[in-house]
C-alpha cells in the first residue's frame, strides 16, 4: 500500500485560494498512491487563530469540492487535512475530510482535544465527539488530529473501533518537534499500529512549522520521515504487519480495564 503525505508549507503571503489550488495539483500528481494525506488547516495555519472565523467554510464549501474533484482525478483515497468548519447552528469546529477515489465524503472528524489552554483554538472552536474510523479496501484508518496525539486514551478507543493505522494531520511548531516525533512512535508501538503523521512547512502567525512528517510502523520504526521544507513524503507499507505484529507479541490482551482509584 503506497502511501503519500504532502508536507505542504503554510506561509501568510500566500492567498487560501491559491494555496487550495496548489494542494489540489499536488493532491493529483500522487495518482499511483492509494492514501494521500494533507495535514491540518492548511487553508489558514493552525496558529493564525484570526483567520479562523474569516475563512471558515460549510462542510461541503470550496475545499470540500477542490479536494473531492482532486481525489477523483488521481483516483486515490484522500485524507485532505482539517478545515475551520462553520456549522449551520453558528459554531466552528476543525474538521477533517476524508474523500474516496471517486470523490465522494467517507468520513469527516471534528477535532476531539483543541489547542491553546483557554485561548486560541481551545476557545474559538468547539470540540468534537465522535471516534472516527474509515475502512479502505488494504487497512481500517483511525482519524485525529495534530493535539489529540497526546492523549492515548483517544487511540486506544480508535484500536478498539477496529483502527489499523492511525492518522494524524497537524499544525506542529518547530519548538516541540521532539514531542512530534516521539508522541508518533510511541502511539504506534502502544497501539501496535501504522501511524502517518503529516505536519506542515513554512511559518505562519509568527510560528515557524515543524515539518518531519513521518511514517512509523507497528514496532516503532520509522519508515520515512520528511525534513524541514515543503515536500511529498511517499512510503510502501504492508496493512498485515499490523496483524502479524498484535499476534507475534499480543500486548493488546493484557490490557486491564475499568481499574478503581486508590481508596484513602
Amino acid at each position: 500500500m503506497r502511501v503519500s503525505l504532502i508536507q505542504i508549507a503554510v506561509n501568510e503571503d500566500e492567498p487560501v485560494a491559491s494555496r487550495r489550488r496548489r494542494a489540489a495539483a499536488l493532491v493529483r500528481e500522487q495518482a499511483g498512491a492509494d492514501l494521500v494525506v494533507l495535514p491540518e488547516l492548511w487553508t489558514t495555519g493552525a496558529f493564525a487563530f484570526e483567520e479562523f472565523g474569516r475563512e471558515a467554510e460549510p462542510l461541503e464549501g470550496p475545499t470540500y469540492e477542490a479536494m473531492a474533484k482532486a481525489a477523483s482525478d488521481a483516483g486515490v483515497w484522500l485524507h485532505a487535512g482539517s478545515i475551520p468548519e462553520r456549522d449551520p447552528e453558528g459554531p466552528l469546529y476543525n474538521t477533517s475530510l476524508v474523500f474516496t477515489p471517486s470523490g465522494d465524503l467517507a468520513a469527516a472528524y471534528r477535532k476531539i482535544h483543541r489547542f491553546g489552554f483557554d485561548r486560541g483554538e481551545a476557545v474559538l472552536m468547539s470540540a468534537g465527539r465522535d471516534l472516527v474510523t474509515v475502512r479502505l479496501p488494504e487497512t481500517t484508518l483511525g482519524l485525529a488530529t495534530c493535539y489529540d496525539l497526546r492523549f492515548p486514551e483517544l487511540f486506544r478507543g480508535l484500536v478498539d473501533a477496529g483502527a489499523q493505522t492511525l492518522v494524524v494531520p497537524a499544525g506542529w511548531p518547530e519548538r516541540r518537534r521532539a514531542h512530534w516525533t516521539l508522541l508518533a512512535r510511541a502511539r504506534a508501538v502502544e497501539d501496535q499500529a501504522f501511524v502517518l503523521a503529516c505536519g506542515t512547512a513554512g511559518t505562519h502567525a509568527g510560528v515557524a512549522q515543524a515539518g518531519h512528517s513521518v511514517v512509523v510502523d507497528p514496532w516503532g520504526e520509522v519508515l520515512a520521515e520528511a525534513g524541514h521544507d515543503e515536500e511529498v513524503l511517499t512510503a510502501d507499507i504492508d496493512p498485515a504487519r499490523v496483524a502479524a505484529t498484535r499476534e507475534q507479541f499480543p500486548a493488546l490482551k493484557d490490557r486491564v480495564l475499568g481499574l478503581e482509584p486508590p481508596r484513602r
